[in-house]
């Protein structure tokens, strides 16, 4: 593909490059897990001057950071459970993200909490979302304000006018998670990281008592290699225990696997120019609008099954239905459905005396010489617990190193963002595109868009929208598989896009086209195409079917039969 920016793209010819290099190369560190904490760890890295390689078993964010509520945001709720010290964190970091990191990303979000109880709730919660504010949370976003009943409901009418005597209108902000994350880890590589996706850690080389390096497997065709680093960083997440295991060491802390359950609605089937915010009798229920749908969630159960296919069940569907439908004028229906998707929080089951507790909701630890481990914590504070990650390893590392300058560090597409913005029309006229399109593609890309819309140089057709998925262009799928490290159907569908949640068929009516337009750029024949797209459909047909199981284990069953995109994945892996 013709690079114009320069940037470093993250295609089958680096790929192939990456996998040389890894076995190789002496590294300063190795980062196992290519979810946001991982590619911020290697980001972070890369930014001090260290030799960095980044290795992903799957697809970035393709557990936990591409399933969360997509939002990046302060924590309002852990006032209440009196942890200052983390929300102030986690408003630093969204600010510096909607300022400076990811402007094209993060977005501000207008929220109404709606008041149920009458003289003590509004002074209650005024004082919380003023501290909430206070705390870094309006600066870039407009204070609370406070409403009558009559001015919740005409900012939400959608509401039942008896499920609230008022509300307070506050801002916060909105994230495409698997996007962000993607782009933290091509930022990484443009910085010098060896990025590589589907090469999965199969063991641990050692010198001594230490730990010297990594054995790794290519998920696609079952290759091995050996990467020889001073220091390995595992932040895997809810897999954290899994790669422990195979280092035969014992572990500072454990990691309790959580699933949260999220569902797709069209805009239309609530009226509100706001995100919502709702009290449950466990914790928050989300409402966010997603473009022309809404995101609701989430749950809150234990999870002991398949890791990386988490299953959603009726009954956390139902759940989710009932609370929201408790406040809605229109309820809404399981055929509103467009599309559901199931998460797992890793949350610190227990820890050491030994453990480096950096904060309540993450724990770091030096496992072992050469060994370090990241869990916990929370998707916007994802760069503090890079740095602490990294201040860790540095223990193992026999130069001096520099210290951590993310804070400093836009991420790819950020730089020229706001002046591209306001060159939308300009942009439209000379692509020949609508300016709403544009403005979509710098939503997603910011000023790395040429790159993108010269993927279509010689081919126009491009430009037209995907047949059956039309909010994205056939341009962005072609960019996906050339530059941003798709291997497989479901990296485009489920993470590069959002059409699997997005359109009641999931993707399957689009699958075929999708798979058309990136086999010449990622070499699939007739065979590859055809698997590529059978596959996907066996994945989204378990999906639904697990949907309409009441409990975990039967929807496990019916998720985990679907067949695996990458043919040569382990899971678990064998401890020998």
């Amino acid at each position: 593909m013709t690079n114009q920016s320069g940037v470093q793209i993250l295609g089958p010819q680096q790929r192939e490059e990456a996998w040389r290099r890894l076995g190789d190369e002496q590294f300063d560190v190795v980062v196992i897990g290519g979810g946001v904490v991982g590619a911020g760890a290697a980001l972070d890295a890369a930014t001090r001057g260290l030799r960095v390689a980044l290795v992903e078993a799957r697809d970035f964010a393709s557990g936990t950071s591409s399933r969360s509520s997509k939002m990046f945001h302060g924590g309002l709720r852990y006032l209440e459970q009196l942890e200052f010290g983390l929300v102030r964190e986690a408003l630093r970091e969204r600010e510096l993200s909607l300022s400076t990191l990811a402007p094209h990303l993060v977005k501000p979000l207008k929220f109404l909490f709606p008041l149920t109880h009458r003289v003590w709730e509004r002074p209650y919660m005024a004082a919380g979302i003023f501290l909430y504010d206070r705390m870094g949370g309006a600066k870039s976003v407009p204070a609370q304000k406070h409403l009558t009943r009559s001015g919740a409901l005409r900012m939400a009418p959608g509401l039942k006018r008896n499920s609230l005597v008022g509300g307070i209108r506050y801002y916060d902000t909105v994230v495409d998670d698997a996007r962000h994350t993607m782009t933290v880890a091509r930022t990484a590589a443009q910085y010098g990281a060896v990025v590589r996706t589907s090469t999965q850690v199969v063991g641990f080389l050692r010198e001594a008592d230490r730990v010297s390096g990594v054995r790794v497997r290519d998920s696609e065709d079952g290759s091995v290699t050996e990467v020889r680093a001073h220091v390995v960083i595992n932040a895997t997440g809810v897999w954290t225990d899994e790669i422990q295991a195979l280092s035969r060491q014992r572990g500072r802390f454990r990691v309790r696997a959580s699933k949260g359950v999220h569902i797709v609605v069209p805009r239309d089937r609530i009226v509100s120019d706001s995100a919502i915010i709702l009290r449950t009798e466990k914790s928050v229920l989300f409402v966010i609008p997603w473009g022309n749908h809404w995101i609701i969630g989430t749950t809150d159960t234990d999870w002991n099954l398949d890791l990386a296919h988490p299953a959603a069940t009726k009954a956390d569907i139902d759940y989710i239905l009932d609370h929201v439908n408790s406040v809605l004028v229109v309820p809404i229906t399981h055929d509103d459905i467009d599309g559901v998707y199931a998460g797992l929080r890793p949350l610190l089951a227990g820890e050491s005396d030994e453990t480096s507790k950096l904060s309540r909701e993450h724990a770091v630890a030096r496992v072992s010489p050469g060994l370090v481990a990241i869990a916990g914590g929370k998707y916007t504070t994802y760069r503090v617990m890079a740095e602490d990650a990294v201040d860790l390893a540095a223990e193992d590392i026999p130069s001096r190193i520099a210290p951590s300058i993310t804070e400093k560090v836009p991420l790819l597409g950020a730089d020229g963002y706001f002046a591209l913005v306001n060159q939308t029309m300009h942009l439209a006229e000379q692509h020949g595109l609508h300016p709403y399109r544009v403005k979509h593609l710098l939503d997603r890309y910011g000023s790395l868009i040429d790159d993108v819309l010269a993927c279509a140089d010689g081919r126009p057709e491009l430009l037209e929208p995907i047949t059956d998925a039309p909010l994205y262009l056939q341009v962005e799928a072609v960019y996906a598989a050339a530059a941003e490290g798709a291997l497989h159907l479901e990296d485009i569908l489920a993470r590069r896009t959002r059409i699997s949640i997005e359109y009641p068929h999931r993707g399957m009516h689009c699958a075929e086209q999708v798979t058309h337009l990136v086999a010449p750029v990622l070499g699939w024949d007739e065979a590859t195409v055809d698997r590529e797209v059978e596959t996907y459909r066996a994945r989204v047909e378990a999906e639904i079917d697990s949907q309409s199981r009441l409990d975990d284990e039967s929807a496990d069953a019916l998720r985990v039969a679907a067949p695996e995109a990458r043919a040569e994945i382990l899971e678990p892996v064998p401890v020998k």
